[in-house]
């Protein structure tokens, strides 16, 4: 039986390189590459998707929509698509690669020809408040604040050469136009009405993630403990490879302080609650590493969802 054969378009780029390093460990399947010089060539690149089973888009999003612009060309030859980028992760037609959703989301992916593999920030939010959604603690239209924090490489080419040069700032917030790209998938996929704050930072140091959303437990209708709401996320998530519930992390050895590296190289997502009974306050927070659940960890998964594996 021959081995499923992938092309990653972008390969070069960051996710795409984490994708490779992924994969150089899996060798039940085969990567094909186009030679340096006709990467940007839309012919030859269109000729590689011919050939493979399956294409990954590791590209800006302008640029995605061409290259799934010319598998649509190839008819029946056409390869599954898995897109990194922003592209396509709002539009109906293409299957949400986030598997952990719902029940179901699994196997839409593994029919799916078109996947959107999720944003780094998205995924912990998604995961965090979806199923609090689901069971009916969080209301739809409850106005809810997400803050995060991720490492330089989820910036981009010019924001990793920033600080690799030692010219980036130790810490800033940004994203403070309220208008930043991941909000419409956030808010569609966690199931709210009412669209969120969402408020992004980025610290020095490479890679590694926290999202955090504060909670009033007073304000929910059905004024939970904050153990009901880690109760239900670990009934969503049990039996998960790669989404952990952490209960009770308030009896961990560092009690009341959370780093953002540990989890990195892995595909790993660490869900936590925080609280304060006495003050009815809690912090729902999301650990994983941006560029392994948030992004090439999770695209690797997807990918083997979609050939069958």
């Amino acid at each position: 039986m021959s081995k499923p054969t992938i092309f990653i378009d972008g390969e070069h780029g960051t996710t795409g390189l984490e994708i490779l390093d992924r994969l150089a460990k899996l060798p039940q399947y085969e990567v094909k590459s186009i030679a340096p010089e006709h990467r940007k060539d839309p012919a030859a690149r269109r000729a590689m998707m011919a050939e493979v089973d399956l294409a990954i888009l590791c590209l800006p999003d302008d640029a995605a929509k061409e290259s799934a612009a010319l598998a649509a060309e190839l008819g029946d030859k056409a390869p599954k698509l898995l897109d990194a980028s922003t592209a396509h992760r709002v539009a109906p037609d293409w299957a949400y690669g986030f598997p952990e959703l719902t029940d179901g989301q699994a196997a839409l992916i593994a029919a799916a020809k078109r996947v959107s593999n999720p944003g780094c920030y998205p995924t912990g939010a998604i995961a965090l408040i979806r199923p609090l959604v689901d069971a009916g603690l969080i209301p739809a239209d409850l106005p809810i604040s997400v803050n995060a924090v991720s490492g330089y490489s989820g910036g981009g080419k010019q924001m990793i050469e920033q600080y690799e040069k030692g010219e980036g700032p130790s810490f800033d917030l940004y994203g403070l136009t309220l208008n930043h790209k991941h909000l419409a998938e956030l808010q569609l996929y966690s199931g709210l009405k009412t669209r969120p704050i969402f408020v992004p930072s980025v610290g020095n140091y490479r890679q590694g993630m926290l999202v955090s959303i504060p909670l009033h437990l007073d304000a929910l209708p059905a004024k939970p403990k904050a153990a009901d709401l880690e109760a239900v996320l670990a009934k969503r998530y049990r039996g998960s490879a790669w989404v952990k519930v952490v209960e009770s992390p308030l009896t961990e050895p560092r009690k009341d302080r959370i780093e953002a590296e540990p989890l990195n190289g892995t595909n790993t997502m660490e869900l936590r609650v925080y609280a304060n009974e006495t003050h009815r306050q809690t912090v729902l927070v999301a650990r994983l590493d941006n560029l392994g659940k948030g992004a090439s960890g999770a695209a690797v998964q997807n990918m083997a969802l979609m050939l069958g594996q």
